[in-house]
């Protein structure tokens, strides 16, 4: 096998110097230059003659023919690991966006899909108010009967009453009863869907009550039972008044007095203007509107106390009789809690209501 021999360097072959060997010494000594000596002339220039351009992927590669092993210096490969800390925040977010996206869209889809659950009764009680109107209706129906019509009777109950109730709820067919006034006197509620509402009712010239027992679910109503007749509520007693005499202002009764006729005269004719002189800035007083006239202050009690009193105050009034002039009209006492204050000497109305001071004693 022939074997190839290498002159050393400088020798001259045939009296020439090999072809690219000073390209070659000449690349390896400025890239000692560049690596030894930063600043030297053509340091930091890959394109500087004779250098091959960097491969860019910090990798040693041979010089072309033979030349020494040398590294090719890669500029700002020190802040690649920002570049990798960005991509690996990024795709978390994209990450974190697609799974929120996609639970989101889940969580949509099986509530709009998820069966409706029944509502309940607004604070599960008992519908007092309507049951009452429902009652009122019933009764209308109930206590008023003729044998002459009892199967319009039935008909017309039918509406109120439960399957298979006997249809005129038991009423034998005989006899005639007319209900003339129905007031609701009351509702027993005894759980959120059974209640006992109490009528004041007149039927036939008399004064009862009804018992009225009521299903209520929901919107639905309907008669659970048979109704009752009671009595009317017996009268009651007053306690006695309590011992000892009631202290009265005597000169703040004096000048209310002087005032007051005025006052429920303006009162009486709904004489706005007038009622502004005895109201206190700001209040409001409507009125009888004609209704009545003024006769008298019957009584006046004052107690003691400071600028702001609680009065009570007996008024005479006198009413016209409804369609004649020829009978003479009639008087009514009637008994009124006034709310006063004194302001400059003057008296002036802050409030009237009705009272609750105990007759005839």
């Amino acid at each position: 096998m022939a074997r190839r021999t290498t002159a050393p360097h400088g020798a001259q072959v045939g009296g020439q110097a090999p072809e690219g060997s000073t390209a070659r010494h000449g690349h390896a000594a400025t890239g000692l230059a560049t690596a030894s000596h930063p600043g030297a002339l053509g340091a930091g220039h890959p394109a500087h003659a004779g250098a091959p351009a960097p491969h860019g992927d910090g990798e040693e590669h041979p010089p072309s023919r033979g030349g020494p092993v040398r590294r090719v210096r890669r500029f700002g490969a020190g802040g690649r690991w920002w570049v990798w800390l960005g991509r690996a925040v990024l795709w978390a977010l994209i990450i974190v966006i697609v799974v929120n996206g996609g639970r989101a869209a889940f969580v949509s889809f099986t509530e709009g899909t998820a069966p409706a659950q029944p509502q309940a009764e607004p604070g599960g009680r008992f519908p007092s108010t309507a049951a009452s109107a429902y009652a009122q209706e019933f009764a209308g129906v109930y206590l008023n009967y003729d044998e002459a019509a009892a199967d319009t009777r039935a008909s017309r109950l039918a509406a109120y009453l439960p399957e298979g109730a006997d249809p005129q709820l038991g009423w034998n067919g005989a006899g005639r009863l007319r209900l003339e006034e129905v007031y609701v006197a009351g509702v027993d509620v005894r759980d959120a869907k059974h209640g006992m509402v109490m009528l004041a009712v007149r039927v036939n010239g008399a004064w009862m009550r009804l018992a009225v027992p009521v299903y209520a679910s929901g919107d639905s109503m309907v008669i659970s039972g048979q109704p009752a007749l009671l009595p009317v509520p017996p009268k009651a007693s007053l306690p006695a008044p309590p011992a000892g005499t009631e202290e009265i202002d005597a000169p703040a009764t004096s000048e209310l007095e002087r005032q007051l006729p005025g006052f429920f005269q303006a009162y009486a004719a709904s004489d706005n203007a007038d009622l502004t002189r005895y109201l206190e800035q700001g209040t409001t007083v409507t009125g009888l509107d004609g209704a009545v006239r003024f006769v008298a202050l019957q009584d006046l009690v004052v107690p003691p106390g400071g600028n702001t009193r609680q009065i009570t105050a007996t008024v005479v009034w006198r009413i016209a009789t409804a369609g004649t002039t020829r009978v003479p009209p009639g008087e009514l006492t009637q008994t009124y809690e006034l709310a006063v204050t004194k302001q400059d000497g003057n008296w002036y109305v802050k409030d009237i209501q009705g009272s609750t001071e105990p007759t005839g004693q």
